[in-house]
């Protein structure tokens, strides 16, 4: 499946959302969940490629040169216009995917597979608790947007710097803490000793924790040493781990889950 590029967005200095349409859209069908991906296939510089690809095409394609997998949370669907939003974390020409969107123009394909997705806000809560960075605030938006004026949540965002917020609608009633890595210390505990510091309200809720590794491992650990959160049922992931590329990161995650 693929789509091909109606619109990019510039969010903040560190987000870009691009917003597909065309293609092979039109045969794309949307799940519930809120924390929805795509599996994109990035293709590098120079790459003899073009979308839209089958496996035979890659036959005889050096493997520098082959399509790069990247998982990507899909920031909204609209089924009636077929119209697919992903947000982006870029970096300069770091990485295959922030590269790619930050020097995407109108036209431009990409090829995916999906939706798949498991975490939608549960209806059977008093509140809840979201916490995330910038590579997580589209499942972090969908899930504020599904709210109704009745739901509660309480969401960490991590950005960059002051002036790196971005909007969040939602109908719900919901307390943004905005958490700036620029002003943080280099532990990696300090986003969970910012929840830490918080009151949270009463009742029970569902946990969605998802962004740099050892910032989740810590709130995590955090949920459920102080806390007492069962997180074994939870949403919580890393996303990406600081001082490690993207394919770094994919080699070693197993075994820092693991010891985590």
């Amino acid at each position: 499946m693929y789509g091909e590029v109606q619109d990019i967005q510039q969010l903040s200095p560190d987000l870009v959302r691009v917003i597909l349409g065309g293609g092979t859209l039109d045969t794309f069908e949307g799940v519930a969940a809120t924390d929805a991906y795509i599996n994109a296939r990035f293709l590098p510089a120079g790459s003899p490629v073009h979308v839209p690809f089958t496996t035979e095409d890659l036959e005889g394609v050096d493997a520098e040169l082959r399509p790069r997998p990247r998982r990507f949370t899909i920031r909204d669907w609209d089924a009636e216009r077929q119209l697919l939003s992903i947000d982006f974390v870029v970096h300069g020409d770091a990485g295959y995917a922030g590269s790619w969107a930050q020097r995407a123009k109108l036209g431009d394909r990409l090829q995916f597979e999906g939706p798949g997705g498991s975490y939608r806000p549960s209806l059977d809560v008093d509140w809840h608790l979201l916490i995330g960075d910038e590579s997580a605030m589209g499942a972090i938006g969908a899930s504020l947007e599904a709210l109704g004026e009745n739901d509660r949540a309480v969401v960490f965002a991590v950005v960059q710097a002051r002036g790196c917020e971005i909007e969040l609608p939602t109908n719900g009633n919901v307390t943004i803490h905005w958490l700036y890595r620029e002003e943080a210390s280099d532990s990696e505990s300090w986003v969970a000793e910012a929840v830490a510091s918080t009151d949270f309200p009463a009742g029970t809720h569902d946990t969605f924790v998802h962004g740099e590794a050892g910032e989740v491992v810590a709130v995590k650990r955090h949920l459920e040493n102080d806390r007492g959160v069962d997180v074994s049922n939870e949403s919580i992931s890393p996303y990406w781990r600081r001082r490690h590329t993207d394919e770094d990161w994919r080699k070693v995650k197993r075994q820092f889950m693991a010891q985590a």
